[in-house]
């Protein structure tokens, strides 16, 4: 997961977690994070189908969580932006006639899946509200 997904859709999810109830503006979420509003709405707009945001249009629109913080897991949030390949591939075809080449790639594969349900366990274990209180 190279893309900085994760990262922005967690700031963001901060964010809303700490704003409580109140409506929270893409221009304030973006103003944070440092990037265009339309990246922001992007996101929102993903993790609103993964049911993690809820949105309003309007002047007095904006997002908020869909949820408590405390029912959201890290695991959630991983879910709903990753990639389909956790480390990447190969940009070439191998060989098949090599020894190595032949079978790489299905051996990363078992190396991947292996890594990403690793990495899926750790983040279930950490749920937003706990990630947010290591801001206090």
């Amino acid at each position: 997961m190279n893309s900085g997904r994760f990262a922005i859709s967690v700031h963001i999810l901060t964010l809303l977690t700490f704003s409580e109830e109140e409506w929270t503006s893409s221009e304030y979420l973006a103003g944070s994070i440092n990037i265009n509003p339309v990246l922001v709405r992007k996101e929102l707009s993903n993790l609103r189908e993964r049911g993690l945001v809820s949105s309003k249009e309007g002047k007095s629109g904006g997002s908020k969580l869909a949820r408590n913080a405390e029912k959201i897991f890290m695991s959630e949030v991983y879910e709903a932006v990753k990639q389909k390949d956790l480390l990447g591939k190969g940009i070439n075809s191998p060989n098949p006639d090599c020894p190595v080449g032949r079978k790489i790639n299905d051996h990363l594969d078992s190396l991947y899946d292996e890594a990403e349900k690793t990495l899926l366990t750790s983040l279930g274990k950490v749920s937003l509200a706990e990630f947010c209180r290591k801001f206090d």
